[in-house]
């Protein structure tokens, strides 16, 4: 990303203080807008990067996996210097300014589907963990708790997933500025650090012992179906990327142009090599025989008590690393439903009442929805076909190419144009071959 020109560009926050913030009050760091931004990345798309290997092959993951962190990074330009330019705070306020209010009402639905999906996928993802799944009356596999202390009332999956939504999710979602939660996502990234460095200390042992599985440097293609199920690998890393929902939230409160790019920019490459040497790792140690959702492989019997305690930490480190991401999208989601539902109110933050109830709300909706629906997986590569990949690259590029404050270079618009053509085919591609693979 190039740097952003301060001296021409309007702060997203004014640089006098407000008379209701005290001088005190401490001010946001880089530090935590890049703990806040990796953790807004590294979400529940961290599980099917492994995958994604398998299908890709290892060298052109890598370079997917590159080229799509480089495009986040020019289309996440785009957004601050347009929003610097016009002063928008938020994404929605941002398409408004170029596309009027049916730009702000796309924008606001594609991040409502995209940020519930995730959040209901968070808790699912927990509630496996801890409580394991079911197929019918049949147990697919036992989550710790029941693995610990055998099947009980009290750590059956809707008991387990309600007492994380109450004692963890919901002080966390109460906070009503992102800065808050540094704290937590500082300990998010370390927990999926712990999460990745495991991986990578099984796989390395595994290879030291000659137990590794054979793993593909390239796609294997065999027919035309197996071409074009390589589409179905690019929405995973596009959903695994997507985090622009979030930019305006952590920019905002930061304030500083040349700061929030540098804290993107380092927290891209953070995420990028986390995400890589995930796949690799993963991809190493489980070969061909790799799930879609990593963790399952993290359930097999491992026939010693060190691979058993490393097997849950894994699956803890990650569950753990979920609760404390769902509150950034949280965060995101219901200011959106907050700008959607009520445009011409206050600020969310400052109305009580109206912020408890959208916090209530989504917080039970999210819940209720988990517990109805326990495996929701083939709506992980539609949401990255349509919601996420119209956040990430086709709304920057349109911004791009509108350009209302005459500050697009040719270069920009040939970048904005190329982004969106990309996105639509390999989105389309993606689509039909899911809509195939369900048929069959």
């Amino acid at each position: 990303m190039s740097p952003v020109n301060s001296d021409n560009v309007v702060p997203l926050l004014p640089e006098h203080e407000s008379p209701e913030t005290p001088t005190e009050e401490k001010q946001p760091s880089v530090s935590g807008a890049v703990f806040n931004v990796s953790t807004s990345i590294i979400g529940a798309g961290i599980m099917s990067i492994p995958a994604t290997l398998k299908v890709l092959g290892v060298f052109p993951a890598f370079v997917l996996i590159v080229l799509i962190a480089w495009l986040v990074d020019v289309s996440v330009e785009f957004m601050l210097r347009f929003s610097y330019a016009g002063g928008s705070t938020t994404y929605a306020g941002l398409m408004k300014e170029s596309f009027g209010k049916i730009g702000s009402v796309a924008v606001q639905i594609c991040v409502m589907i995209t940020n519930l999906g995730c959040l209901i996928i968070y808790l699912i993802i927990i509630g496996d963990v801890l409580s394991g799944a079911q197929s019918g009356e049949e147990s697919v596999h036992l989550g710790v708790l029941q693995e610990w202390f055998g099947i009980h009332w009290w750590n059956t999956r809707n008991v387990a997933i309600l007492f994380i939504v109450i004692f963890v999710m919901l002080p966390l979602v109460l906070f009503r500025r992102v800065e808050f939660l540094s704290m937590s996502s500082a300990i998010a990234v370390l927990l999926a650090i712990v999460f990745v460095g495991i991986c990578s200390a099984m796989a390395i042992s595994a290879t030291v012992k000659g137990e590794t599985r054979n793993i593909r440097l390239l796609p294997q293609l065999d027919d035309q179906a197996a071409f074009f199920n390589l589409f179905t690998a690019i929405p995973v890393i596009v959903t695994a990327f997507t985090f622009h929902f979030n930019v305006h939230a952590i920019g905002v409160e930061l304030g500083k142009p040349e700061a929030m790019a540098s804290a993107v920019r380092i927290s891209l490459i953070l995420c990028a090599l986390i995400y890589f040497s995930i796949g690799l790792f993963g991809y190493i140690l489980f070969g061909d025989s790799i799930e879609a959702d990593i963790l399952v492989n993290f359930d097999e019997a491992t026939g010693s008590m060190i691979g058993s305690v490393l097997n849950d930490i894994v699956r803890l480190s990650y569950a753990f690393h979920l609760m404390l991401v769902f509150p950034l999208l949280n965060f995101s989601l219901r200011t959106n439903i907050d700008e959607f539902l009520f445009p011409d109110k206050s600020l969310l933050a400052k109305d009580n009442k109206r912020f408890l109830f959208l916090t209530f709300i989504l917080l039970a909706a999210a819940y209720l929805i988990a517990i109805a629906i326990p495996n929701i997986w083939y709506f992980f590569q539609f949401m990255g076909s349509t919601a996420a990949v119209s956040i990430a690259f086709i709304f920057p590029g349109a911004l791009a190419l509108r350009d209302v404050h005459g500050i697009s270079s040719r270069k920009d618009k040939i970048i904005g144009a190329t982004m969106i053509i990309l996105a639509v085919i390999t989105s389309t591609i993606a689509i039909s071959s899911n809509l195939y693979s369900l048929g069959n």
